[in-house]
């Protein structure tokens, strides 16, 4: 004979909403026990040009024709190297609270030269600048969410 066991379905609910507003993939809790496990499937959908990490790094210039007729004011064009995130996680454009920020629009910078960081899962991972040039535009505010393959710096 097999014992049936009873769901908390609230707890389960509650669960549910907690992956949902802490932005987790799965939880688990134990309790005199008895586990209850709540997952959930995401799908990240990418561009071509966002997901071929060999393509991040290339210089890229839209071309005007793109624009459709009529378009009103259309974005304007990305020139000189983009930097993306290689990550999901928080932006810092300063090694910590109060210091200066690691470059500015208009800084020659370094290859290999740290131009922010990028915390994931509570570890701070800094960004190189994929090569010599002058920082033309930051393109994240300090203390902003990233996504993996957005832009964070364009490198002239």
């Amino acid at each position: 004979m097999v014992a049936k066991m009873s769901l908390d379905k609230t707890l389960i609910r509650e669960l549910a909403e907690l992956l949902v507003e802490a932005d987790l993939t799965e939880i688990e809790v134990t309790e005199s026990g008895r586990s209850i496990r709540v997952a959930r499937q995401v799908t990240m959908i990418t561009s071509a040009a966002v997901a071929a990490p060999a393509l991040a790094a290339a210089p890229v210039a839209a071309p005007a024709a793109t624009a459709p007729a009529g378009a009103g004011n259309p974005a304007p064009a990305i020139t000189g190297t983009p930097v993306t995130s290689p990550m999901v996680g928080t932006a810092y454009l300063a090694p910590e609270p109060g210091a200066p920020t690691f470059v500015k629009a208009g800084d020659r910078v370094s290859k290999g030269q740290t131009l922010l960081i990028v915390e994931a899962m509570k570890t701070m991972n800094p960004i190189p600048a994929p090569r010599d040039g002058v920082v033309q535009k930051l393109a994240v505010e300090n203390g902003q969410p990233v996504e993996y393959g957005e832009i964070l710096v364009v490198l002239e």
